[in-house]
């Protein structure tokens, strides 16, 4: 069952809502967090209902040793309880996730034969595993302690970030399951959710999924052929670098309104990537809570930055390696990760030499474009099903029009010494119709505010703090762009819910689901 599916929307949604309600109101609120737990299980197991045991078998596992861990004192048994936690944990994931990666690598290098069945990946075990990891350190550094299996179910299950995340903590979790108003109606909490999630269907079902119609027949004819053209390959790369990002943005704004329904606040996952001006400030906005999972239980146990420069860049570059890894069981994962750490490295480095700030307009813009650029490189590797695909996309980002061979002057010779060629055909009035459009994204992502900017007033996510707010640029010519619970605003989200809405003619997944 999908967010975008009319089933979830029109029975699902509602139902899990007013029964959640509806039982709150008469005071029950174990039966109604009961209820919510076995709704969020539904929906787990709706894609399939054989991985329900593996769920189930996972948090009954977690909560145990959890509980052990945050009853006993003596540091070395609690050092191989967490151990123990651990393997259990990246056992689990890896069995299912990297096993036929694994069997297939090594018969590559060896030349054995070895057969395995092929291990259907379930869904979430990325999320929901790494999510437990994490309680079960908290638990043994004394920062989380859990004696309600129901509150413990809830935490593990709740279905707006289930499949895609967020990856929460259960210190930002447990206190809002124990409010008594958690469980009781409050009309503002409805507006405010319903809006959110309006705007994160929008973005998935017009935006995204319209995008994807450009970017994945470019990518799989890359798989199969290396002649494509100059504008076509960076057509397709700009249209898959937009549609992960309004996916993924519009992913998270759904979970946020669905959570905020309930009277949840989830912590923010996604905050205007693409106006990073340095890979740094990317990944402090580019899948928020996986970037600090990964800082904090292995970048800093790694060592982080504390053993010199140089074991400090091994460390990122180890730390997003795995990432990468992380995403998928591939070798295009494994060198996206790659180059994010390297990129990560670089950025330390140049930190190093230049202390001035980026605040000036022309200096942010530069910054911007050369940040977007390195992370469209990266975008090859993580959406082409090869590495020959990827060479392939690259190989056409380099093949200029053959007309402009010979009017180049010296700058051909230097571009030629490059790798650029000039085998490809002329650009059509079509290309440079998309190129407008692919532009206009742009604008719209660096200067239109995001949507913690819109319901800034609202606490719109958990760690989204009024006193760090900025406008957008527009916002501040423009103040009408801040919610309102008004009437006008009413119209305008149910237009974009309608029109999300009318665009449900073919179901996708969430680019994330796959993770």
């Amino acid at each position: 069952m999908l967010f975008n599916s009319y089933i979830f929307i029109f029975i699902f949604m509602p139902a899990t809502l007013i029964v959640y309600y509806a039982i709150g109101r008469q005071g029950h609120y174990r039966i109604a967090m009961s209820w919510l737990v076995g709704s969020s299980l539904f929906f787990y197991a709706w894609w399939n209902p054989a991985y329900l045991g593996l769920i189930l078998a996972s948090i009954l596992f977690n909560y145990a040793l959890g509980i052990r861990l945050a009853s006993i004192k003596g540091l070395s048994r609690k050092k191989l309880l967490l151990t123990i936690g651990i393997s259990f944990n990246l056992g689990l994931i890896g069995y299912y996730k990297y096993a036929n990666f694994f069997i297939d690598n090594l018969n590559l290098l060896s030349g054995f034969n070895v057969q395995i069945q092929t291990i259907i990946l379930p869904l979430a075990i990325s999320f929901f595993t790494f999510q437990q990891i994490a309680y079960l350190m908290d638990a043994y550094k004394g920062e989380a302690k859990e004696y309600n299996f129901l509150h413990y179910c809830l935490f593990v299950t709740f279905f707006p970030q289930l499949i895609a995340g967020p990856i929460v903590h259960h210190k930002e979790m447990l206190p809002q399951f124990c409010k008594d108003k958690t469980y009781q109606f409050n009309p503002s909490n409805l507006s405010i959710g319903l809006s959110i999630f309006f705007i994160g269907l929008f973005k998935k079902v017009v935006i995204a999924d319209n995008l994807s119609l450009i970017a994945n027949p470019i990518f799989l004819e890359a798989e199969h052929s290396n002649t494509l053209a100059f504008v076509e390959a960076w057509q397709g790369v700009f249209a898959y670098t937009f549609q992960l990002y309004f996916d993924f943005s519009g992913y998270s704004d759904m979970a946020i309104g669905l959570a905020r329904m309930f009277g949840i606040l989830l912590p923010l996952n996604f905050a205007s990537p693409y106006q990073a001006t340095s890979i740094i400030d990317f990944w402090r906005r580019w899948h928020i809570t996986l970037s600090r999972f990964l800082k904090d239980y292995l970048y800093i146990p790694l060592g982080g930055n504390r053993k010199g420069p140089i074991r400090r860049y091994l460390n990122l570059i180890m730390t997003m390696i795995l990432g990468g890894l992380w995403h998928g069981a591939g070798w295009t994962f494994i060198i996206w990760g790659t180059l994010h750490g390297f990129y990560l490295a670089i950025n330390q480095i140049w930190r190093m030499f230049w202390k001035n700030p980026i605040n000036s307009w022309w200096s942010i813009g530069i910054a911007r474009l050369l940040t977007l650029f390195f992370v469209m490189v990266g975008w090859v590797f993580f959406k082409a099903e090869t590495i020959t695909g990827a060479m392939n996309i690259f190989k056409g980002m380099m093949n200029l029009p053959h007309t402009f061979s010979g009017r180049l002057g010296y700058f051909e010779i230097f571009i030629q010494e490059l790798g650029f060629k000039f085998n490809g055909p002329w650009i059509s009035q079509q290309d440079i119709n998309l190129i407008y459009w692919l532009f206009f994204f742009i604008v719209i992502l660096w200067f239109m505010p995001n949507t913690q900017q819109i319901f800034y007033r609202y606490t719109s996510a958990y760690n989204y703090k009024i006193e760090n707010h900025q406008p957008a640029l527009s916002q501040r010519i423009f103040p009408q762009l801040y919610w309102k619970p008004t009437i006008k605003w009413g119209i305008f989200i149910g237009i974009v819910g309608a029109i999300a809405l009318m665009s449900l003619s073919q179901v996708s997944e969430f680019l994330y689901f796959q993770f």
